[in-house]
């Protein structure tokens, strides 16, 4: 069974069919009946003129019409407030019909009348009446075969029965013409209900197809909801123990270690920066899902770009014995310069980890009115059936065992969802075995003046302080505290606010405060450090610190306008911070209205 059967949706039900069909029919049934009971009227009218029609004949046989078409309509009106469940169908169908039925008896007999005896133009010009009434009972009627069967033959079986017993050879002729052409009008009006039965079944199918996709939709849109869920939360239970190893080890390197013991703190303190890589993936990953990124495009040139990423990469590619070129270029594009410059080492060091041998290439084309980058390699291609997988979260073409040498699989998915916000069409051709190439559509610019560079300022002497740290684990508040005390500062360590305000009151301001985004019983590291602050009335610089990879969280910590760390955290990033902020005096918070 092939992919499209299994997800085919079942025949649409009859009943669903027919009752479109009623429905049809009533919607377009009134102007025809009213069309016809006008045409009937002028064809009375004329041959009344005439003379070769009665007028109490025409009166009766006007009568009989009009009463049909207003019970007709008065049907229909019925019918379109009634709005009948699809279950009703038949009796609504009988109903229409029974009228039909009249209504083309009222022809059929009438014409007994209005065919005139020796006036075979009058009877020409009738029939060619009955003839556009039969035409047009066709495209009303024709949806629904019984309706048109009622609508049909009643009106010509007398007309026929009225020519045959004319017993000359005209009206003979015209006899065998009629019998020749009922059957073709026939077969004509059932591959046309024929024709609109397959449509509604489609239309049904297609609705029910649309239905079944959007629920699918929604499963897997919920199951990636609870697979980020997931994620975040793991991640954040793991960040927890790393982040305070990284404090230790930090803590550790202040004290004078024997060779071997500073060598095993080395080799502890790579562990960590492997784990923070990972976390810091994951946690780009949720940033873009978050809509935390935005681009802010500007004119930088492409050639000292790609010349760093490539010197980086550089003794990677020598050791693998393979060939690193870049195409020189003189282009200048439109993008973000940081957001761009994580899409393009995400595909070049790609290139060179899964090229054994051969080359890469690195380059840059004009394409209309934008420049394409370029990473070409001679590794070992993508299979069509990969195509789409190689941009899903961990997927890896041939690294089952999941060596952390390889990769770990986010790169791509990186990349595409920075290309998505920067605007810049990602392509990819690659075939398996032949080597794969990607693309970037970026806009073209005109070279201009490069601001000269700001000049560095003299370094600043870090002075020491009172930091207040708030976290609810309990390693991380040793590890902080052990890590703040070996850079010189004094260090009131608590597990939540309320240990907080208590220390500060005896304690006076802080100096800064170090604060875990996440706490226990419900509060948050935004709301703690505004305690805190309310509390001693003072605007004390703040640090937040998380683990939480979670979308709404990160987009929450970082709308309080407070620098925001994440964890595992390096402890020079964290002592840069600390320094910078600890720098700044303290304001006096403003007076509560």
């Amino acid at each position: 069974m092939t992919a499209a059967e299994i997800h085919r949706p079942p025949p649409a039900p009859l009943d669903a069919v027919r009752a479109e069909q009623i429905r049809l029919l009533y919607a377009s049934g009134g102007f025809p009946v009213v069309t016809t009971l006008a045409v009937g009227g002028l064809l009375a009218c004329l041959l009344v003129w005439v003379g070769t029609l009665p007028a109490p004949e025409a009166g009766i046989w006007m009568g009989v019409m009009t009463l049909n078409t207003g019970a007709r309509q008065g049907l229909r009106i019925a019918f379109q407030r009634a709005r009948p469940p699809d279950a009703e169908w038949r009796r609504w169908a009988d109903r229409f019909v029974i009228g039909t039925l009249i209504g083309a008896l009222t022809w059929g007999v009438g014409a007994l009348w209005l065919l005139a005896p020796g006036r075979v133009d009058l009877q020409m010009f009738v029939v060619a009446v009955l003839l556009a009434v039969a035409y047009g009972g066709m495209m009303a009627f024709g949806g629904y075969l019984p309706a048109f069967l009622a609508s049909f033959l009643p009106t010509f079986i007398p007309v026929v029965a009225w020519f045959t017993l004319q017993g000359d050879v005209l009206h003979i002729a015209c006899t065998v013409c009629f019998l020749a052409w009922i059957p073709t009008v026939l077969l004509l009006a059932r591959h046309y209900n024929q024709g609109q039965v397959q449509a509604l079944r489609l239309r049904f199918e297609n609705a029910a197809l649309v239905e079944s996709l959007t629920a699918q939709k929604a499963i897997a849109e919920q199951a990636s909801l609870a697979k980020s869920r997931f994620l975040a939360a793991a991640s954040h239970d793991l960040r927890q123990p790393v982040h305070a190893l990284g404090l230790f080890i930090g803590a550790m390197r202040s004290h004078r270690l024997p060779k071997r013991s500073a060598e095993l703190v080395d080799q502890m303190d790579a562990s960590i920066g492997a784990l923070d890589g990972l976390f810091t993936s994951l946690l780009d990953i949720s940033r873009l899902d978050a809509g935390l990124i935005d681009g802010k495009p500007t004119v930088l040139p492409v050639q000292p770009m790609l010349a760093r990423i490539c010197h980086e990469l550089e003794p990677e590619a020598e050791a693998k014995g393979i060939d690193l070129v870049i195409v020189p270029t003189t282009a200048y594009v439109l993008s973000d310069p940081i957001l761009l410059e994580r899409v393009m080492p995400n595909l070049i060091s790609n290139a060179v980890r899964y090229t054994e041998s051969g080359w890469v290439i690195v380059g840059c084309r004009r394409r209309g009115r934008s420049y394409c980058l370029e990473v070409r390699d001679t590794g070992p291609g993508i299979a069509p059936e990969q195509r789409e997988a190689v941009f899903e979260e961990f997927y890896q073409i041939g690294n089952p065992d999941r060596d952390r040498a390889k990769g770990l699989g986010l790169g791509l998915p990186i990349v595409q969802r920075l290309t998505a916000i920067l605007g810049h069409p990602l392509e990819m051709d690659s075939e398996a075995g032949q080597g794969t190439t990607f693309r970037v559509l970026v806009p073209r610019a005109t070279a201009r003046a490069v601001a000269p560079s700001a000049p560095r300022r003299a370094p600043v002497d870090l002075r020491t302080g009172t930091i207040l740290a708030i976290d609810d684990e309990q390693a991380i508040r040793v590890a902080m505290a052990a890590l703040l005390e070996s850079w010189g500062h004094r260090v009131i360590a608590v597990g939540g606010v309320e240990e907080a305000l208590a220390a500060v009151s005896g304690e006076g301001a802080p100096d800064l405060i170090i604060c875990d985004y996440r706490l226990r019983a419900g509060e948050n590291g935004v709301e703690a450090v505004a305690r805190v602050r309310a509390a001693l009335g003072v605007e004390v610089p703040a640090l937040l610190v998380t683990g939480d990879a979670a979308a709404e969280s990160i987009r929450e910590a970082e709308a309080s306008g407070y620098p925001l760390l994440h964890k595992p955290l390096s402890h020079a990033r964290l002592r840069a911070a600390v320094s910078n902020l600890i720098r700044r005096p303290a304001r006096l918070a403003p007076a509560a209205e």
